[in-house]
């Protein structure tokens, strides 16, 4: 089979503006990048009126192996088999971070026959928007630094300062590091980078709804503490309007296609192991008012992505999913069934049965404690036997869900029809239970983890770190109690044990350091070893990507 480069360079892509008139979105309004991508005019997006009857779906997953499950690539097959069942369908992802591209996944815009185009561009620049993040964040990062080389007016501890700068790359020796170093480059002093989707700029760039909410949120970013406890905010050093200045553009939602040519847009990008795992609330919002149907994916495991789709986004935004579609696959059920991933594929029909403890947690989480009905969506893999695929689609229905087996990687939208159409009747069914939110906003902080911890990730409880202990209590002492909590912890377990596949029970989540996402308006809290600047395996991805001398690039899938 070709790869996924190949496939999407052999592609006939429409004009961008094409994809645009059938959304009803004029010329007008559209930024072209080029033939094939196009931001769409913030002000039009807010403006558009609302869709009667426009349904919101959300993709999630159960907790992946390490290659991943293929939620990205359900995504975009199931928007195509939902346009071609008569279905108006518009998808909604996340701008892909050129740290996983070059790291351990390759590239992030589908795969197969399921992807979004241009699959280059999209993997790699696309339209600039993370530049610009990196850009606002580092700008704020120098003018801390120049605020207390010159004189430092505000009084503030260096040592209390938390804002960091940010690289679009894994990088692990930026994790911490030493500034100013050598004679005139301003005060010595510990710093660090984090990745730029774990920034909070991000985030604050994936909740807000306006440029005014923008410049709004960044100054409300709160950088360190004085030497006598007052909080400095970016608005104390003048900071939000530049910031602001620097992001404005980024801010309209990107325009691209499939490979069936079906409307999508990619904006923003936060992990969410790391961050709170959504595209932008602006992109979602507009296209619920273009499409009858909007699929959008959370990262990762329902348990990290779904959990913060619904107590962060959801909470913040009004925005509320009519249906989870969670992607389960033969490979991962054996997995969590104990299996090494190398030998998945010799194992039987009893293994995968046993891996249904972590799909069965995920599928309660959903239902029982986010009121949400599910489909699952069996991506199908070539080795996946007919008798395994049976199998897992009767034990789904002992459990009264919906099932489709899907092999839109080979097959386009044409493999996801009969997913589809299970969307479809499920969204045609009354909701089984009222929408609910994890916790509730009068919780104290360290409440509101330990209730996501047992009720999401079945711990037994927490523990907390001396210095998460005594943060969690200056940012309550500050007024910022009432925030919701983001868990930054590990994506291939309910423990932060990578190790423990499953279900496991007995374990407690630590706590090790937490940050104040004011402007974004969260607390994150850091749980066992999970980094916000992830490192590079072994073998990175970058060492098979090439480009030739008249410009064609291979090894980027």
């Amino acid at each position: 089979m070709l790869t996924d480069i190949e496939i999407a360079t052999a592609a006939e892509l429409r004009p961008i503006t094409d994809i645009a008139d059938r959304l009803g979105i004029s010329r007008d309004h559209l930024i072209p990048f080029g033939h094939d991508k196009a931001k769409v005019d913030l002000e039009h997006c807010r403006q558009l009126p609302p869709r009667d009857g426009s349904k919101l779906v959300l993709v999630t997953a159960i907790s992946p192996t390490p290659a991943g499950e293929g939620k990205t690539t359900t995504t975009v097959g199931l928007v195509d088999a939902l346009n071609r069942i008569g279905t108006t369908a518009m998808g909604c992802l996340r701008e892909p971070s050129m740290g996983p591209v070059f790291g351990m996944k390759g590239g992030a815009a589908g795969g197969g026959y399921a992807q979004v185009v241009p699959m280059v561009d999209i993997n790699l620049h696309f339209t600039g928007d993370f530049a610009a993040i990196a850009a606002a964040n580092n700008l704020l990062a120098a003018m801390i630094d120049n605020h207390l080389h010159h004189g430092n007016q505000l009084d503030i501890d260096p040592t209390s300062i938390t804002w960091r700068r940010v690289l679009d790359l894994n990088d692990r020796a930026l994790r911490d590091v030493v500034v100013g170093l050598g004679s005139g480059n301003g005060p010595t002093r510990q710093d660090g980078f984090d990745i730029v989707v774990a920034s909070e700029l991000m985030a604050i760039f994936c909740l807000t709804d306006s440029l005014a909410d923008l410049r709004r949120r960044i100054g409300d970013v709160v950088i360190g503490r004085t030497r006598s406890g007052d909080l400095v905010t970016a608005r104390d050093l003048g900071a939000d309007g530049a910031m602001a200045t620097v992001l404005a553009g980024a801010l309209a939602p990107n325009l691209v296609q499939s490979l069936e040519h079906s409307p999508f847009f990619v904006h923003g990008g936060p992990f969410a192991n790391i961050a709170h795992g959504c595209n932008s609330a602006i992109a979602t919002r507009a296209a619920t008012a273009l499409a009858d149907v909007v699929v959008t994916e959370a990262g990762f495991g329902a348990d990290l992505g779904a959990e913060k789709f619904v107590d962060i986004l959801c909470r913040k935004t009004g925005l509320v999913p009519d249906l989870a579609v969670v992607v389960a696959t033969v490979r991962a059920l054996k997995y969590h069934g104990g299996v090494a991933v190398t030998d998945v594929g010799n194992a039987d029909v009893a293994a995968m049965e046993a891996g249904m403890v972590n799909l069965d947690r995920h599928l309660a989480n959903l239902r029982e404690v986010f009121g949400l009905d599910v489909v699952v969506a069996i991506n199908r893999f070539p080795d996946d036997t007919e008798a395994e695929v049976d199998r897992l689609v009767e034990l789904l229905a002992e459990r009264g869900v919906k099932a489709a087996a899907a092999t839109h990687f080979v097959d386009g939208g044409a493999g996801a029809e009969a997913l589809a159409r299970a969307v479809v009747a499920q969204l045609g069914e009354p909701r089984g239970k009222p929408f609910s939110l994890t916790y509730d906003d009068d919780l104290d902080l360290v409440t509101k983890i330990e209730t996501v911890a047992r009720r999401v990730h079945h711990a037994s409880g927490i523990t907390l770190d001396r210095a998460a202990r005594r943060d969690l209590r200056r940012i309550t002492r500050a007024g910022y109690g009432h925030l919701p909590v983001c868990l930054a912890k590990t994506q291939y377990s309910f423990s932060t044990d990578a190790t423990r596949r499953g279900a496991p029970t007995d374990h407690v989540i630590n706590i090790r350091e937490v940050r104040l996402n004011a402007g974004a308006g969260f607390v994150v809290a850091i749980c066992g070893d999970i980094m916000t600047m992830p490192g590079l395996p072994k073998q990175p991805a970058a060492v098979g990507m090439d480009i030739s001398d008249d410009g064609v690039i291979t090894g980027l899938s």
